[in-house]
């Protein structure tokens, strides 16, 4: 466990970048052989949207990457945040309460935020127009979202206490399993679900991307799916009836226009449509 923080300390830019590259080309090979949905698109084509934000997040990411390192830097010098004022801990399980605690607020807190306050919600809604979903839409966000995820991580760093070895494990896993729980893959139902217990499965996953409420309110997780659970925000609905986008916004053309999307934000508010749920 030391060896592997001590190796995300200083983890080369090369190496992040071979992560995503890999994780992206991994799982996209995968949709080709066990896809869940036969969409009829040109793959490519749909990508290019999905490729430019990608690009986007990654600028910002960068360009603010050294916030991170200091607010990690000064928790350690000054001992603060909630990991170091636990007691203390085999490394194993600091490194664990470390990861459960960021993608709490870096991820699953974000994430509902996004979904409960409006004018985050049509910033959010670029990530959700996407009417076939896939790995790559696991990096559809609009550059405004880019900034308010990394505020979030930003504070959990801050309020978690983690050094940079663990913000950057974090952030790897964040990436990885985004882009899996995002794929156009068809996993056996009892894998799926047992995965389920324990991260963001892509059956999971996939119930936050239905197109009408109360589902898309639903599975905000991002690694681990303990905080859904607990939060009483898990819910489950059949794989092959899922209808993906956004019911309000059903205009493909323009969700999958780059000029389209990043004007999207700036739209009027249109309350989306509740789904009667059986009793």
């Amino acid at each position: 466990m030391e060896t592997l923080i001590a190796y995300f300390e200083n983890i080369p830019s090369a190496h992040r970048s071979a992560l995503l590259v890999g994780g992206i080309t991994f799982f996209w090979l995968l949709e080709g052989a066990v896809p869940l949905f036969r969409f009829n698109y040109k793959k490519w084509r749909h990508a290019l949207p999905n490729f430019f934000f990608t690009l986007t997040t990654i600028i910002i990411n960068f360009a603010l990457a050294f916030l991170l390192l200091k607010t990690a830097d000064f928790t350690a010098v000054n001992d603060f945040g909630l990991i170091n004022w636990l007691p203390e801990m085999p490394l194993w399980l600091y490194v664990l309460v470390g990861l459960l605690f960021l993608d709490l607020i870096g991820a699953y807190l974000a994430h509902l935020v996004e979904h409960k306050v409006k004018p985050l919600w049509m910033v959010h809604l670029v990530h959700h127009t996407d009417h076939n979903v896939d790995t790559t839409t696991a990096n559809r966000h609009h550059p405004l979202e880019s900034l308010i995820r990394f505020t979030f991580t930003l504070i959990g760093v801050f309020l978690v206490g983690t050094p940079i070895g663990i913000v950057m494990l974090y952030q790897s896993l964040s990436l990885v399993l985004s882009q899996f729980n995002h794929a156009n893959i068809k996993l056996p139902k009892k894998v799926d679900r047992a995965l389920s217990w324990i991260i963001v499965s892509p059956d999971m996953h996939k119930v936050h991307h239905h197109y009408v409420l109360p589902y898309t309110d639903s599975n905000y997780g991002n690694i681990f799916s303990i905080w859904d659970r607990l939060f009483g925000t898990y819910m489950q609905f059949d794989r092959d009836a899922i209808v993906y986008g956004v019911d309000t916004f059903p205009d493909e053309v323009e969700n999958a226009s780059i000029k389209g999307l990043l004007k999207q934000p700036f739209h009027k508010y249109r309350k989306p449509t509740t789904m009667q749920l059986d009793k």
